[in-house]
């Protein structure tokens, strides 16, 4: 009786140890999405150029595109800027940017002082949208096909890897006949 007592005790630690060492190997980049594989949630924004001017998520479809999650705030967001900026300097996607939560004029400042990649600025300034496609911070990256599905998600500063795992087959893959 006296050694399960002791048992017990060590037997807890090591258990709690095996949990804390699975969840010390885990990248905490690697958020998974529910939204993988399932149509873009609807939405109608305001642009940032034009704030009379609504687009919907159903007027996007049609071709390949990233849907980029970013802030002026945001500190990871200029990390991420340059691959973004070249991305948009290849042509061969077109990226769309959500400006999540954040003031109009900030927005229009920080994209006139580092380069605007985008062939289109959404506001999302309540938050909403970003809550609908479960945003967890900004920057975040979405990968829609042309019939306006989510194919990947990026959580973090883009990368040459997600570019070359993620966006270039998608766009191989939708010009093969």
């Amino acid at each position: 009786m006296k050694a399960l007592r002791l048992a017990l005790p060590l037997l807890v630690l090591i258990m709690l140890a095996v949990f804390l060492w699975r969840g010390l190997a885990l990248d905490p980049r690697d958020l998974p999405s529910a939204l993988i594989n399932k149509p873009l949630p609807a939405f109608t924004l305001a642009t940032l150029d034009d704030p009379a001017r609504r687009v919907s998520s159903s007027s996007l479809r049609g071709r390949v595109w990233l849907l980029n999650v970013w802030s002026s705030w945001c500190s990871a967001c200029v990390i991420e800027h340059p691959q973004i900026l070249d991305l948009s300097r290849r042509g061969f996607i077109d990226i769309v940017g959500l400006d999540y939560k954040d003031e109009t004029a900030d927005a229009r400042e920080w994209l006139a002082s580092n380069g605007n990649p985008y062939a289109l600025v959404l506001q999302d300034r309540d938050g909403r949208t970003g809550i609908d496609l479960g945003v967890y911070g900004v920057p975040e990256t979405f990968l829609i096909d042309a019939a306006g599905v989510i194919r990947a998600k990026h959580t973090g500063p883009v990368t040459q890897q997600f570019i070359d795992e993620a966006v270039l087959p998608l766009l191989a893959k939708g010009r093969q006949p």
